[in-house]
């Protein structure tokens, strides 16, 4: 049960990097080129890791049906939610977003991001299950990644006129749900380790997701695309030096 708990503690720090970001924001908006090196960062960090080691590795554990059926129904898990509740990030427009009402957006907003971070503790559960470590990295992919979406709750809300404290509020609560998400994924895994190969690729099926749908294309909405290939590359580096020392 102490593998229970670890799954939730880093699962829980991860989403409440969204409550970072909504504070952020409330003291100072970063510059474009920041957010598109944090974004290119974890964006690296996270491409690397779905296919040199979460890929991978369940492709040796369970073959190559199994883990690409459970790769692809993570990349499809998030489209779906994605397209049945789109979002956007720093005024980036998705079909189905209200144009007007920036209040009520912040709040639309809120909601598809929470629901969103669900898989996203799945796949640090997942990560942490088979090696500690992974579930380190992917943690941490995950909150640089969070950051921006904070960001992109308190933004709209503080336009529409909500206070600072609730627009903090709701970015903070929004992360809530990746926690929840590796609880349910932990209560399997822990009883079934036969599901830990699934959890892997499944979990880099979300980060690939995550990366190519999100990550890079809002890192380039801003303009400064080398700023986000060389925090893509430097994600790559940072992974390789992490996965060569463990």
């Amino acid at each position: 049960m102490s593998s229970v708990f670890e799954f939730m503690l880093l699962a829980t720090l991860a989403g409440l990097a969204t409550g970072v970001g909504g504070l952020i924001v409330l003291v100072k908006k970063p510059s474009r080129e920041l957010l598109g090196s944090l974004l290119g960062l974890a964006a690296g960090i996270m491409i690397s890791l779905s296919f040199l080691e979460l890929f991978s590795e369940a492709l040796r554990l369970s073959g190559l049906f199994l883990a690409a059926t459970a790769f692809v129904t993570g990349f499809f898990i998030m489209f779906l939610l994605d397209y049945l509740l789109p979002h956007k990030h720093f005024f980036v427009e998705e079909k189905g977003v209200i144009d007007g009402g920036m209040f009520k957006s912040g709040r639309l907003i809120a909601i598809g991001i929470s629901l969103h971070n669900f898989p996203e503790g799945i796949a640090i559960a997942s990560s942490y299950s088979y090696m500690p470590e992974f579930g380190l990295m992917v943690a941490l992919a995950m909150a640089i990644h969070n950051i921006p979406e904070g960001m992109a709750i308190s933004l709209p809300l503080r336009a529409g006129g909500a206070s600072k404290m609730e627009a903090f509020r709701l970015a903070l609560f929004s992360g809530l749900m990746e926690p929840l998400g590796a609880l349910v994924a932990a209560v399997f895994l822990v009883f079934f380790q036969g599901l830990v190969p699934l959890g892997l690729a499944f979990a880099g099926g979300v980060m690939v997701f995550v990366t190519l749908d999100e990550l890079i294309p809002i890192a380039h909405k801003g303009g400064h695309e080398h700023f986000t290939s060389l925090g893509v590359i430097l994600g790559c580096i940072v992974t390789f030096l992490l996965l060569g020392l463990l």
